[in-house]
C-alpha cells in the first residue's frame, strides 16, 4: 500500500501553526502546568493544530519560506505564543506573590509546600490562593477564551508579520509593573487587619507591662488572618473574575501593537 506525503509547503504550514499553538499551550498556567503530563500537552497542541490548519493557508506568506527564513518564522510564532501566555499568567504570579506577602506577614514566613505546578516552593497561602485561582479559572470557563484565541490570533496578527520593536515590549513591561499592584490588592485586606490586630496589641503593651505582646501576637495573628481570608474569599473572587475578564483585551492589545 502506497502512502502519499503532503507536500513540503503543507509541511512548513503545519511546523508554523503548531509552533504557536504549542508554545501557547505550554505557556498556560494550567494546561502548561508540570502536573499536565507532557504526552497530554503535546497530544492536545497537535489536535487543536490540526483543527486551526486547514483556515491558515490564506494567512501565511505567498511563498515558501527558505531554511534559515522557516527557523526565523518559527522563532517568531514560538515567541508570540509565549508571550500570550505570560500575560495570562501574571494574574497568578500577582495571586501568589500576594499570598506571599499575607503568609509573611502572619508568620508563615518559614512554612512552604513544594508547588507541583510551578515545581518550586510555595508559602501556604500562597499556594492556597493559587489553587483557588485556578479554580475559578475554571470555573469562569476562561479556558474557553484561549481555544477562542488561537484562532482569532490568526486574524489579528498573521503569520510573519511580528514586530518586536514596535510598543509589545514595553507594553508587557506595563503589564508586569501592575502585577505588584494587583498583588498588593490582593492581600490588602488581610493586611489591614494585621495592622490593626499590631496596632491593637502595641497599646495594650503600653497599657499591660506585663502583656508579652510578642508571644501573644503569633496566634492572634494567625487566627485573625485565617477569618480575614475566610471573609474575604467572595471579594477575592470578583477581584479574580474581573482581572480574567480583562485577558480578551489585553491579548487583542498585544497582537494589535505585535
Amino acid at each position: 500500500m502506497r502512502i502519499d506525503l503532503p507536500p513540503l509547503e503543507t509541511i512548513q504550514a503545519f511546523m508554523v501553526c503548531a509552533a504557536r499553538v504549542t508554545s501557547l499551550f505550554g505557556a498556560l498556567p494550567v494546561f502548561g502546568s508540570a502536573q499536565t503530563p507532557v504526552r497530554v500537552r503535546i497530544a492536545l497542541s497537535v489536535t487543536i493544530a490540526l483543527v486551526i490548519f486547514p483556515l491558515l493557508p490564506p494567512l501565511l506568506p505567498p511563498t515558501p519560506p527558505t531554511p534559515v527564513g522557516l527557523v526565523i518564522l518559527l522563532a517568531q510564532e514560538t515567541l508570540v505564543g509565549l508571550m500570550i501566555g505570560f500575560t495570562a499568567r501574571l494574574i497568578f504570579i500577582a495571586v501568589e506573590f500576594g499570598g506571599a506577602i499575607i503568609g509573611y506577614q502572619m508568620g508563615f514566613a518559614a512554612a512552604n509546600v513544594f508547588d507541583p505546578q510551578n515545581q518550586h516552593q510555595l508559602s501556604l497561602i500562597s499556594q492556597f490562593q493559587n489553587v483557588f485561582a485556578i479554580l475559578i479559572f475554571l470555573a469562569f470557563d476562561i479556558h474557553h477564551l484561549f481555544l477562542r484565541l488561537i484562532s482569532e490570533s490568526y486574524r489579528l496578527l498573521p503569520v510573519g508579520n511580528v514586530d518586536l520593536g514596535g510598543e509589545a515590549i514595553p507594553y508587557l513591561s506595563r503589564l508586569t509593573g501592575d502585577m505588584f499592584v494587583l498583588a498588593v490588592k490582593f492581600s490588602a485586606p488581610v493586611l489591614i487587619v494585621l495592622l490593626l490586630s499590631g496596632l491593637i496589641l502595641g497599646i495594650m503593651s503600653r497599657i499591660f507591662q506585663q502583656l508579652n505582646a510578642f508571644m501573644l501576637s503569633f496566634p492572634i495573628n494567625i487566627g485573625v488572618s485565617f477569618i480575614a481570608i475566610g471573609l474575604t474569599m467572595q471579594l477575592l473572587a470578583v477581584m479574580l473574575h474581573r482581572e480574567f475578564n480583562s485577558l480578551q483585551e489585553r491579548f487583542a492589545t498585544l497582537l494589535r501593537l505585535l
